[in-house]
């Protein structure tokens, strides 16, 4: 107990302040883009390993779909051109899947409002009191991933993120959930639990599909064994892409489903 009240003292409070202090970008690995030196060769379209690069060298037009990316950073890579650059913007979740899937990808705004870090921690928990009567209650479900996203999740209850701060924690029935927070490409064992799991659920209810898996498919779509995203099975209110989406892509994509962002 000493050495731990030392620790303390000595390194402070080390909880980040996102969302109302952005974090540190240097390290972090967003969404690619494509500028204007594309040459059309097709090369980044061969080679992406989702099929997620979609070109028209007729009307000279290429964009990516953010809801199959794996964020390899692969095209960038082998570009001849170097027409594509890998962007710290992970502030990705969207409330329609078409705003993924776009070309040129066109994102909804993104602005954090500029408050008072205390009024939006208070702002979160009034809206769920409004929506649900009480503090916003998170199921997460695994619908067949391979667990990378669900590590991202678990994360966000560590002393670093601390989702909890924001009234928002975690629950281990979905009878007592208010969102379902779903990974994974719905295979074809789990998708009669993803439902079930949903129809146990009280209304109302929202459901945030979580990696580019449970968003389009992945890199498992059109595959026999799953489904191409959760959305074949169930409604989603909000999209956060990414393979894996970091804890604060996931915590943003939750504040936008309760319509804080």
């Amino acid at each position: 107990m000493p050495g731990i009240i030392k620790k303390i003292l000595q390194y402070g409070i080390q909880t980040t302040k996102y969302p109302k202090e952005q974090i540190d970008l240097s390290f972090v690995t967003g969404k690619s883009e494509i500028d204007g030196k594309c040459t059309f060769c097709g090369q980044c379209v061969r080679r992406c390993p989702s099929n997620a690069i979609v070109m028209d060298a007729a009307y000279k037009k290429i964009g990516i779909n953010l809801d199959e990316c794996i964020f390899c950073n692969l095209c960038s890579e082998i570009c001849p051109a170097g027409a594509i650059t890998r962007t710290h913007n992970f502030e990705l979740a969207v409330t329609k899947r078409e705003y993924l899937r776009q070309n040129p990808v066109v994102i909804e705004d993104r602005a954090i409002p500029d408050v008072a870090y205390e009024v939006l921690c208070g702002q979160v928990k009034d809206t769920s009191k409004k929506l649900f009567g009480r503090s916003l209650a998170i199921r997460e479900v695994d619908a067949g991933s391979c667990n990378a996203c669900d590590l991202e999740i678990n994360s966000m209850n560590n002393p670093f993120n601390d989702i909890e701060r924001l009234g928002i924690h975690f629950v281990a029935s979905p009878r007592h959930a208010d969102m379902l927070l779903v990974t994974g490409p719905a295979t074809r064992n789990m998708e009669l639990a993803l439902i079930k799991t949903y129809n146990a659920a009280p209304a109302p209810k929202l459901v945030v599909a979580v990696g580019a898996c449970a968003c389009s498919g992945g890199l498992f779509q059109n595959s026999y064994a799953t489904r191409n995203g959760i959305d074949c099975i169930l409604p989603v209110d909000v999209y956060v892409p990414g393979c894996p989406p970091r804890p604060q892509a996931i915590l943003y994509g939750i504040l936008k489903a309760l319509d804080r962002i």
